[in-house]
Parts: C-alpha cells; sequence; structure tokens
C-alpha cells in the first residue's frame, strides 16, 4: 500500500510545475491535458468551460517521491489547509537554498532555525499556499 499526495491548484497546475522544476528540481512525469483526454466529451470528465488546456492530470518527482497534481476546477483560487508536505535535506546549506526557493513570493511560517530534533527546520507556504517542512535529519 502507498499513500500519494494529490494536489490540486485549481487553474495554476502548469505554473506550479514550472515553480517546482526551478525551486526543487521536481523532474515531470506525467502530463495530460483535459482537451486529451481519451473519452469522448462529457463522459467519465467533465471539462470545465474554458479549461481545455488546463492539467487534467500530473504527476512530478521529488527526490524519490511521486506527487500526482492537477487543476481539477481551475477557478484559479488553489487552497491548501491542515497538511505540509515534508521535505528532507541532506545539510544546512540545501535546507536554505530549498527553503529560500520555495519562499520567493511566498510565506515564512517559521524561520529555519536549529530545534530539539534537527539542526535546520523552518516551515514555509509557497506562492501557491502549500505549506513546506524542511529540515535536516541529524
Amino acid at each position: 500500500m502507498q499513500v500519494q499526495p494529490y494536489l490540486n491548484f485549481d487553474g495554476r497546475c502548469e505554473e506550479a510545475l514550472e515553480f517546482y522544476r526551478g525551486a526543487l528540481g521536481a523532474e515531470v512525469t506525467a502530463l495530460i491535458r483535459f482537451k486529451d483526454h481519451p473519452a469522448p466529451p462529457g463522459e467519465n470528465c467533465a471539462i470545465p468551460p474554458g479549461a481545455e488546456n488546463k492539467v487534467m492530470h500530473s504527476s512530478f518527482r521529488i527526490g524519490t517521491t511521486t506527487v500526482m497534481a492537477s487543476d481539477c476546477h481551475s477557478g484559479g483560487h488553489p487552497s491548501f489547509q491542515g497538511f505540509s508536505l515534508s521535505l528532507t535535506a541532506p545539510d544546512a546549506d540545501v535546507a536554505r537554498r530549498l527553503f529560500a526557493a520555495l519562499a520567493d513570493d511566498g510565506e515564512v511560517k517559521m524561520p529555519l532555525a536549529a530545534t530539539f530534533f534537527s539542526p535546520s527546520f523552518g516551515v514555509v507556504a509557497d506562492r501557491f499556499g502549500v505549506s513546506w517542512m524542511i529540515y535536516v535529519c541529524p
């Protein structure tokens, strides 16, 4: 059994994929647009009006983890609440680089600092509102 995060960017998925490529070195492994849905229109997949070029499904890899994402209703207002993605960095320098990249146009919730459980830990919400916990394992 496996649990994988599936993020709904509500119309900003392609922008998010490009951001994560640059910020985290993410590798996009799949991207299917609504217009490329194999079933006839309206069958098994309701395409939001004007969303033909939006992302129906994608997956991307960060390190060894696969994250899936889509545009879903394509309203342009993604909402991410009640969870964080945890990102382990090999050392404090990498943690600082990742944290800074994710904080670009985002919001620092807890600055990177030494804690009792990590030499470097911090929390940042990226420009899409996705919360990330960055830490170095001792």
